[in-house]
């Protein structure tokens, strides 16, 4: 063999006495004492000392049978290693099936046979070819056997676990092929080929990494051997950039070797060309990206332990009582998964567009964001989390997308996390930077994605379980109303025949008259609210009236109390579209509910301005005020009273009377300072030319 061949093949199993060195050794370092780690380690140390010796053979430094001694303990091993995985796959206590016992028997006395015939030369001195054949042709049985091995340890693990073992059957299938070649060629021409001896250290050392992951994944081995992703990215980018060259290098020499007198100008635009994709795709970002996230899918671990993560988030949605907080505890679920101190959840209210519904420690975060909006609509259409620090750096993977300034103005705001309910934007969430430094990647958006999807599906059965009970109320309520109209019809009767008669009886003329009087005035007030309760909300017809006037009729309806309120009088001009009774009743229950929560020495003032081209209209006490907590869970929920008669529908009607006019209504409180309602309605820019009412 030449001196040359003889080189590159110790190097080689140098190479490959180093690899499986280094895997013993991170295996014994990360100890756990199961058998099946027990001889994995004995595999891999085995294959240590086969390369040494081999490496030292390939120099001459010591015989041949010693490689043979070697190689034989080394195959010995990884054949115990897949029986023993193989007798894993069974019941407990069952046996293996009768095939795999015959391989098991047939493997122990190729192995002994081998060892012996390696280390007692003169078992048959006058007949070495024949014992070098016979070695030759027992090598190839065990590679036949390990194959088979290989094929059922795959076979028999459950298509969900197959991601751990893969690697090894692929690894060692590999080996067992080449092998297999090697002991065929040999015992077909009684002779060792050189060349496919030599380069065996070289692929041997190349599977290293494929039984390395595997002893990653397979938790029952030993504990996680670590990879730097960063060193995979690379070497396979460099792999890949190596195999483009080689193949636009064998294109290039048929270019040159066809192209007759234009064959070394062909040649050389063809490499400068080939050059130039190369540099633009190892400058492609996309390209990068897709390229990091394969690796991480693929070859390593994953950073969660997905079952623990599912069972806490499913626990912190369900647990606590039920209603508004399913909101605040959705939210600080989203946040822990990534270690985020706080974050605030908005909702679709309908026309009023998405509102802050909740928050987990972050009060200070407030905006309102319309349906149609371009960052709502981009959400709905991706359906991605939104990096608000990646944004700042790489704005071409998000394109034209614009965030919402109150968004921007927020410092600790970090991820938009989209509520996704089927195909429909339920909500957002958005989260503070991560207090552990969380790095936000594939893995990180597929947890959030599937995360947010519980999420929504919780909080848009909540949502239909309230407005469940809410129409129950109101049915319970209008068959209500329905009795108060008869019992009222009947009252009306009574009174009109009493009018009747006493028309026949004026004994008493003064008496007579005051009677008349007091009567026909509860007849028509009686008549009125009959009126009321049988006219639908659907018949209001808005109209265009003068705020001045709706804030003069509200406070005109309070006479009757002691604490009068101030009025400051909005300008002439300023009006809105509106139902004129309904929203002064609107303004109305408010201003009696300042009044009575506010003392004799206390102040309520009404007052109506423009702002941003929308009617402003504010109600401020200086009563009792009230905490988050209560304005979040019982103001506006209808029903809900603190008031000993009060049915809790009239901050419940203003809400829902702002918002059919497109408006809405904010709330500012403090308890023991006071409360200022703060009412928003849009213009009717119509309904005036230069100043005066149409």
């Amino acid at each position: 063999m030449p001196d040359t061949l003889l080189l590159l093949a110790a190097v080689g199993y140098g190479l490959a006495a180093l690899a499986y060195l280094g895997l013993s050794g991170l295996i014994i370092a990360s100890w756990r004492q199961r058998p099946q780690g027990r001889l994995l380690v004995l595999a891999t140390g085995l294959s240590a000392v086969w390369g040494a010796v081999s490496a030292l053979v390939a120099w001459g430094m010591l015989p041949p049978r010693l490689e043979l001694t070697a190689e034989v303990a080394r195959n010995g091993a990884w054949l115990a290693l897949l029986l023993y995985i193989l007798r894993l796959r069974l019941p407990l206590g069952a046996n293996l099936p009768a095939p795999l016992r015959l391989i098991r028997a047939l493997a122990g006395v190729l192995v002994i046979g081998l060892l012996l015939a390696s280390v007692m030369p003169l078992i048959a001195p006058t007949l070495p070819v024949l014992a070098r054949w016979a070695g030759n042709l027992g090598l190839v049985l065990l590679t036949v056997m390990g194959l088979v091995l290989v094929e059922q340890v795959y076979r028999s693990t459950r298509p969900e676990d197959r991601w751990a073992i893969k690697f090894l059957c692929l690894g060692l299938g590999g080996l067992l092929v080449y092998d297999f070649y090697l002991y065929a060629n040999a015992a077909l021409f009684n002779a060792m080929d050189a060349q496919v001896w030599a380069a065996r250290g070289y692929v041997v050392a190349l599977v290293t990494p494929l039984i390395a992951v595997s002893a990653a994944r397979n938790p029952e081995w030993s504990a996680p051997v670590g990879l730097s992703r960063s060193m995979a990215f690379h070497t396979a980018s460099l792999l890949g950039a190596g195999a483009y060259l080689l193949l636009m290098a064998g294109a290039g020499y048929y270019l040159r070797l066809f192209g007759g007198e234009w064959g070394d100008v062909v040649q050389t635009v063809f490499i400068f060309a080939a050059a130039m994709l190369l540099v633009l795709l190892m400058f492609s970002g996309t390209l990068r990206a897709r390229l990091r996230v394969f690796l991480s899918k693929h070859f390593f671990s994953y950073r969660y332990d997905y079952r623990e993560e599912w069972l806490n988030f499913t626990r912190a949605l369900t647990e606590g009582r039920p209603g508004e907080q399913l909101c605040e505890r959705a939210v600080e679920a989203l946040a822990r998964l990534l270690e985020s101190p706080g974050g605030a959840l908005w909702m679709r209210e309908g026309s009023a567009g998405y509102q802050r519904a909740s928050h987990w420690n972050w009060a200070d975060l407030h905006g309102t964001e319309p349906d149609e909006s371009p960052f709502i609509q981009w959400l709905a259409h991706k359906q991605w989390v939104v990096d608000l620090d990646e944004m700042k750096t790489r704005r071409d993977l998000y394109g034209d997308l614009d965030t919402p300034a109150w968004i921007q103005r927020a410092d600790d705001a970090w991820l938009v996390v989209p509520l996704m309910l089927h195909d429909e934007l339920l909500g957002f969430v958005v989260l503070k930077h991560s207090l552990g430094n969380v790095s936000f990647n594939w893995e990180v958006s597929d947890l959030l994605k599937v995360a947010a999807r519980q999420a929504a599906a919780h909080l848009a059965q909540m949502r239909a379980s309230n407005q469940l009970i809410v129409a129950r109320q109101f049915e319970s309520f209008n068959r209500t109303t329905t009795f108060i109209i008869h019992d009222l019809k009947n009252l009306i009767a009574q009174l009109s025949l009493l009018l009747a008669n006493a028309e026949k009886h004026k004994h008493n003329p003064e008496f007579q008259a005051d009677m008349l009087d007091t009567v026909e005035s509860a007849v028509a007030r009686m008549n009125k609210v009959l009126s009321q309760l049988r006219r639908g909300s659907d018949e209001a017809q808005a109209q265009s009236v003068a705020l001045a006037d709706i804030l003069a009729d509200a406070v005109a309806s309070k006479q009757a109390f002691k604490l009068r309120p101030t009025l400051e009088l909005s300008p002439a001009h300023l009006r809105v579209r509106a139902e004129r009774e309904r929203l002064t009743r609107a303004i109305g229950h408010l201003l009696q509910n300042a009044l009575e929560a506010t003392p004799q020495n206390g102040h309520v003032i009404l007052r109506a301005f423009e702002d941003a081209g929308q009617a402003i209209i504010e109600i401020i006490d200086t009563g009792s005020g009230m905490d988050d907590e209560f304005i979040r869970t019982r103001l506006f929920q209808p029903f809900d009273s603190t008031k000993g008669a009060g049915m809790g529908i009239g901050a419940y009607e203003c809400r829902e009377t702002l918002r059919a006019l497109g408006g809405t209504v904010e709330v500012d409180s403090t308890p023991g300072r006071g409360t200022r309602f703060r009412l928003s309605l849009p213009l009717d820019n119509n309904s005036y030319v230069g100043g005066d009412a149409a």
